[in-house]
């Protein structure tokens, strides 16, 4: 498999483009950080496309299966809470889910009305791999940030999402 090229957001020594617009860039996410969080969204979204192009699992059926495995059979709607995926969104990755083999819906033990998504034996492995996997991706999302950077970062966007 081919290196994987580094995002423009690991970029640390990019040339500026033409006309002064990366000053401008610069300045606006400096003085705006709602700007800069959604750009820099899209540039890691970006990457993690990139990195999970060619993958068995998709980002948000990745924490699906996380979940699922770290706290047992759930609802779709309490999966969609939980991980803050759109309850559209998340129909479409169960079905992929369930598509693959990984998943299969049963009636929810507590609530009869309610479908409870359960792994299947194949999603241990397929979640061991794309965890596998993350060290690197995180390592290609967020590369321009040191360890400490990091944490700082994940405790300031669990702030913002009142998480903390």
């Amino acid at each position: 498999m081919a290196a994987a090229q580094p995002s423009r957001l690991t970029s640390r020594n990019r040339e500026p483009e033409a006309g002064g617009r990366d000053r401008y860039f610069s300045k606006l996410v400096q003085e705006r950080p709602d700007i800069a969080l959604c750009r820099a969204t899209t540039l890691v979204t970006r990457t993690i496309d990139e990195e999970l192009a060619g993958r068995r699992l998709t980002m948000a059926q990745h924490l699906v299966l996380k979940m699922l495995s770290d706290g047992g059979p759930c609802s779709q709607q309490e999966l969609s809470e939980e991980l803050r995926i759109d309850r559209s969104v998340m129909v479409g990755c169960i079905d992929g889910l369930e598509d693959s083999g990984l998943v299969r819906r049963e009636r929810h033990p507590r609530d009869r009305r309610a479908y409870a998504v359960t792994p299947t034996s194949e999603a241990g492995p397929a979640l061991e791999e794309a965890e596998g996997g993350v060290p690197h991706l995180l390592d290609r999302a967020f590369g321009a940030l040191t360890a400490t950077e990091r944490r700082t970062l994940t405790r300031l966007m669990g702030k913002i999402l009142d998480v903390t």
